[in-house]
């Protein structure tokens, strides 16, 4: 791990994310930054959490009562192991996970061939820029709304002491194929990480 991660009790941003023993980019979801989500967008139909890890968050969005599948490329105890999403054929009413970072763009091509009525993604709020992303994603299939976390979201390796804020901000990124209009611009409400920590 790069020894300056942690300086002064906080996190600096990561320009790349080191692998861990068992695949590629396993920072499993703090469980409020899951609710801050179900809180404010309702989902009909099934869910599927397809980059679902330890399960860190489908545990969370199997409180909502709807079903959810549980899948991930990687065996990490979990749900079905083996599963790329982006070459998945199944289809379902809602996708929601956390990509991988490294295949956000791609994450977001499958989900809307997979989800039929919404899918989420928790991705870094720069995932807004990008002149590649602009003339692709945001100008062919731009999402429905972003919310902007007001609380910085830290994502831990599994196993690692947990302390101090990150300095990365982070939003969910919805597409919903039933909404019309421009893309809304949201901010969830300061409280999450208390209420659900």
């Amino acid at each position: 791990m790069d020894k300056t991660y942690n300086l002064n009790g906080g996190f600096k941003p990561t320009t790349k994310r080191f692998a861990d023993l068992d695949g590629p980019d396993f920072f499993p979801t703090p469980a409020w930054a899951t609710h801050a989500l179900v809180e404010n967008e309702r989902f009909t139909g099934d869910l599927w959490e397809s980059a679902c890890g330890n399960g860190a968050m489908s545990t969370v969005l199997e409180r909502t009562g709807q079903n959810v599948i549980s899948s991930d490329l990687y065996d990490r105890g979990y749900g079905d192991p083996g599963i790329d999403f982006l070459t998945a054929e199944r289809r379902v009413a809602n996708v929601v996970t956390n990509p991988p970072y490294n295949a956000a763009e791609g994450f977001v091509r499958a989900g809307l061939k997979c989800a039929e009525h919404k899918f989420a993604l928790l991705l870094r709020l720069a995932f807004l820029e990008g002149a590649n992303r602009q003339r692709t994603i945001f100008t062919n299939a731009p999402p429905s709304r972003v919310w902007v976390f007001s609380e910085r979201i830290t994502f831990y390796p599994d196993g690692a002491v947990q302390k101090g804020t990150g300095t990365t901000a982070y939003a969910w990124f919805v597409w919903d194929k039933d909404a019309t209009g421009s893309t809304e611009l949201k901010w969830l409400t300061p409280g999450y990480r208390a209420k659900y920590s």
